[in-house]
């Protein structure tokens, strides 16, 4: 008989008139499985397979009926003794025994025929597909056992069958549940070989890249496959991909075909909206809210997304409106409580966001935290404190990133990091070095001498925030000693090129970041940051242009490239081109002096001085804010003077 679950299934649709009819003569005459034609008989075999489907459809039909199962089992069971090589029979009993949970009957049986056959293929396809069923445990852990004695079965059903898709690809799922993805990879690919167009191994494959943080090569698969059959579950996949890059546009692409064939999905609509939203595409992501928020006027949600879309749009009376409206739903959800204190900072509200995020933090003290709480709490904390930092307050923007630090001790490394970055904005020479003392102590204290890659890297950031470039480069110098893979090495080629450009040390920055190229030239940080460096320093700006423009493929609305390639621009003299690179630049940023400063240079070559004037005192505003933690005295002063400049120029404009 041949097998093939998709083949099983047609067969019993078709089929199901005919069997009944079967079932009815059979049942007349009170016919059971002893009542069968003797072994070897092939009409017997198959007699006995129509009847198992019959009390099988009829355990369906009657709630999973127990006596109707159990003549099912029997008559597969002896269609099985009939017939050994009935790959079809196999495929349907399997099934049965995973539908009623017979898993323990179901690894008797097949043990029992590879004790007469061992080359049984079908017998092993039984035992790897119920031993996958028995992996995952009541408390959703993986059962190591079942993982190996799966995988074991399926191999020998491979080397026998090379050509078995189906086998192949729920290998790949095994090799992935164990994190084995070399082995992964090989099965999916041995799938593909077998069935050049096999959906599920075209779509394991992406997930596996997904998993390994190679979305490129994950969306290459999942195009292959809806290609191939497009259908809801593969588009999803790839606009998740295409998300997980931040290109939301293609994002938003894939989601709209996927919700071309399933319209009703309101979760499909939201998640579309959601990545229109995060593409520029504000009207019809706010379009869809509307929608969703009227099918169900008691859905938080879309009211929320809704009231930050207004908020991007700088609309405050609207967003407060939606806001309001979410709020009436549900006035103590943490999401909307959050989106309050949000719209109260955009709007430069710093004392009341304070007031409202601090309650929430004292409305959440316990005595005692779990895990998940404590990381929670620790995160709000973290927010309260940049909350006070961007208001100037600094001692008790340090205080609450200590209260974090305290809840969260694995990520209190990254915190000191803040609290160093708190210090630099107070300009507290005495508290950066201070601190980064206390956490580069901490943190060999942790390392106890055995330093890995990550850790190395957290004591150079360190080093990073204080200027302290000494150290910084002899902590690259021991994760570069210490680096296992061509990822780890990248990072700290990345990080090093990172340290020479800072000290403005141009060539020996170039030549780190030509490494992390030379590893991997895809990699859209390092194109970025070159790029930049280069056109900021008015070097091979055409060459620079190019890296940026990749980096951006990689990364389509990252605020920082779009910032690059509009600084790119202007450098070539393309002025309405960087213009509106630089605004989408501000739009994904925020508050940036670099990016405002940028813009301000093109309107003023633009002839457009008031609007420059405008960027030059965002930009000035920005360096005593946080966020020109990083600049440079000179680059204040260079600001000052084309602001001065400007308003010179506007003035006798105006006479």
């Amino acid at each position: 008989m041949p097998r093939g679950r998709k083949e099983s299934r047609v067969m019993i649709r078709s089929a199901k008139a005919l069997l009944l009819a079967v079932s009815l003569g059979c049942l007349m005459f009170g016919q059971t499985p002893a009542e069968t034609p003797k072994p070897d008989n092939k009409a017997g075999a198959y007699y006995n397979f129509a009847m198992g489907r019959v009390y099988a459809e009829l355990a369906q039909a009657y709630g999973n009926k127990p006596d109707y199962l159990t003549k099912a089992i029997q008559h597969y069971q002896e269609a099985l003794k009939l017939d050994p090589g009935a790959s079809l029979v196999f495929e349907e009993l399997t099934d049965l025994y995973i539908q009623t949970n017979h898993l323990r009957d179901a690894i008797t049986q097949a043990e029992e025929m590879l004790k007469v056959n061992p080359d049984n293929v079908d017998a092993r396809r039984m035992l790897g597909r119920i031993y996958m069923k028995m992996i995952s445990t009541q408390d959703n852990r993986i059962n190591e056992d079942y993982l190996k004695k799966a995988i074991e079965q399926l191999q020998k059903v491979t080397e026998k069958e090379p050509k078995d898709s189906e086998s192949w690809v729920a290998l790949g799922r095994l090799y992935r549940v164990s994190n084995n993805s070399v082995d992964a990879e090989k099965a999916y690919n041995k799938a593909l070989e077998a069935e050049a167009d096999n959906e599920e191994a075209l779509t394991g494959l992406a997930m596996l890249y997904s998993d390994l943080g190679d979305n490129k090569r994950a969306i290459e698969k999942l195009k292959a496959a809806t290609e191939k059959n497009p259908n809801e579950r593969t588009l999803i996949a790839l606009g998740t991909a295409y998300e997980q890059m931040h290109d939301y546009k293609n994002a938003a692409d894939a989601l709209k075909k996927a919700l071309e064939m399933a319209p009703d999905n309101a979760r499909l609509q939201a998640g579309l909206a959601n990545n229109l939203m995060l593409s520029d595409r504000v009207e019809e992501a706010l379009s869809i809210f509307q929608k969703l928020s009227n099918d169900d006027p008691t859905n938080v949600q879309p009211k929320l997304r809704i009231a930050e879309i207004y908020r991007v749009k700088h609309d405050y009376v609207q967003a407060a409106e939606a806001l309001k409206k979410a709020k009436a739903l549900n006035p103590q959800d943490m999401e909307v409580r959050y989106e309050e204190v949000r719209l109260l900072e955009a709007q430069s509200k710093y004392a009341e966001a304070i007031g409202l995020l601090k309650g929430l933090v004292e409305e959440t003290a316990r005595p005692k935290y779990s895990a998940a709480e404590s990381a929670a709490r620790s995160q709000l904390l973290e927010e309260l404190a940049s909350l006070y930092r961007t208001a100037g307050q600094y001692t008790e923007s340090v205080d609450a990133y200590r209260k974090a630090a305290t809840l969260n001790k694995e990520n209190s490394p990254a915190i000191s990091l803040q609290i160093i970055d708190t210090y630099r904005t107070a300009k507290n020479a005495d508290g950066v070095r201070k601190e980064v003392d206390a956490a580069a102590a901490d943190l060999r204290a942790r390392m106890k001498g055995k330093g890995d890659v990550p850790s190395l890297l957290m004591l150079a950031s360190i080093y990073e925030k204080g200027k302290v470039f000494a150290e910084e480069a002899k902590a690259l110098d021991d994760a570069e000693k210490v680096a296992a893979n061509a990822k780890e090495k990248e990072s700290v080629y990345f990080m090093r090129g990172a340290m020479f450009e800072r000290q403005k040390k141009v060539e020996p920055a170039e030549a780190e970041f030509r490494k992390v190229l030379a590893s991997n030239p895809e990699h859209s940080g390092a194109l970025n940051y070159l790029g930049y460096m280069l056109v900021d320093h008015k070097l091979r700006v055409e060459e620079a242009t190019q890296m940026i423009q990749k980096a951006l493929e990689g990364d389509p609305e990252n605020g920082a490239y779009l910032d690059s390639l509009g600084w790119a621009y202007y450098q070539q003299g393309k002025f309405e081109e960087a213009e509106g690179l630089l605004t989408r630049a501000i739009d994904r940023i925020g508050d940036d002096p670099t990016v405002h400063d940028h813009l301000g240079d093109v309107y003023f070559k633009l002839g457009k001085i008031k609007e420059a004037i405008t960027q030059w005192q965002a930009s000035l505003k920005d360096f005593r804010s946080p966020a020109g933690i990083d600049s440079e005295p000179e680059d204040v002063a260079k600001v000052t003077r084309k602001l001065d400049a400007a308003r010179v120029k506007l003035a006798k404009e105006s006479k």
